[in-house]
């Protein structure tokens, strides 16, 4: 039976209520599973939640009991029946269910793109439990340039023979993660695989791709609109990350969130686009010295 003391997460899994009934949301838990204090990690589009392997593990040995869920339709949860359901307010009313198993006393967020949008949505609910919200390479305006670069490879039939010949792929549509070494860039890639015939396709659901595909530049607009209301009226201390490079989360947009709501402290990494992934060095320690300041 895994311990606190180990250095793998415990999987669990949570039942949440969506459109169409009950669907399982696996989570990914480090740390003293008694422990009151939590941070949960959020993933992006198409990842899952062992992206935080090692922040989860530097946060778990100061003492943090930490829960990076797979979303639904990614890693180990289910897929549902009713694509229309990977949205936001799916993703936030699953949370708020994770949130309350937890029985946390303090909780602390750390959102990577699509998990930052859900981020503010549940800092965003009234009375929310929220103390320390991290913001990862998003942000109310999200540059229609990315949303294009991604679209040409959410949901797309994929089948990789071997680990490497997937690591290889998976780079060419990731390079904006910044640089990492190859048993690096390995150990994100295989939580990322699922074994399919004589090899591997992605783990997530195809269908995701359809309510993305599905914004028209109306619905994007009134989107916009409503996060940065959400954005505006936040109340917890926040962090907002940026890859220098970024092609999602503009600098002009990141500049105007330093003003506007929570009025967070920006931090920007050279080298890096669209995401950090909170592997190397520096960019875990500017986290944990955010989150673990008294």
């Amino acid at each position: 039976m895994t311990t606190p003391a180990d250095p793998a997460p415990r999987l669990r899994d949570v039942m949440c209520l969506g459109a169409r009934g009950l669907h399982r949301m696996a989570y990914w838990e480090w740390g003293d599973p008694s422990a009151r204090d939590v941070v949960v990690c959020v993933h992006g589009l198409t990842r899952q939640g062992r992206d935080f392997d090692r922040l989860a593990a530097d946060l778990a040995a100061a003492g943090r009991r930490v829960v990076c869920p797979d979303v639904v339709g990614r890693g180990r949860s289910d897929w549902l029946r009713d694509p229309a359901g990977y949205a936001v307010p799916q993703y936030v009313a699953d949370m708020v269910t994770l949130l309350a198993r937890l029985d946390a006393r303090t909780v602390d967020w750390v959102g990577t793109s699509m998990g930052g949008l859900i981020g503010l949505g549940v800092a965003g609910l009234e009375g929310a439990p929220l103390r320390r919200l991290v913001v990862n390479d998003v942000g109310p305006t999200i540059e229609p340039a990315a949303l294009a670069r991604i679209g040409r490879y959410v949901g797309q039939p994929a089948h990789w023979k071997t680990l490497d010949e997937a690591a290889d792929a998976l780079w060419a549509i990731s390079s904006g993660f910044g640089p990492h070494s190859r048993d690096e860039w390995l150990a994100l890639t295989r939580p990322q695989l699922v074994p399919d015939g004589d090899g591997f396709k992605p783990h997530y659901d195809p269908a995701i791709a359809i309510p993305f595909r599905a914004v028209t530049p109306e619905l994007a607009a009134a989107g916009e609109a409503l996060l940065w209301q959400t954005w505006d009226r936040l109340q917890c201390e926040t962090l907002l990350v940026r890859g220098a490079d970024s092609d999602l989360l503009s600098a002009t947009t990141a500049a105007a969130m330093t003003t506007r709501g929570p009025k967070p402290r920006l931090i920007e990494f050279a080298g890096v686009g669209h995401a950090p992934m909170f592997v190397r060095h520096e960019q875990r320690a500017a986290v944990l010295e955010f989150l673990l300041a008294p």
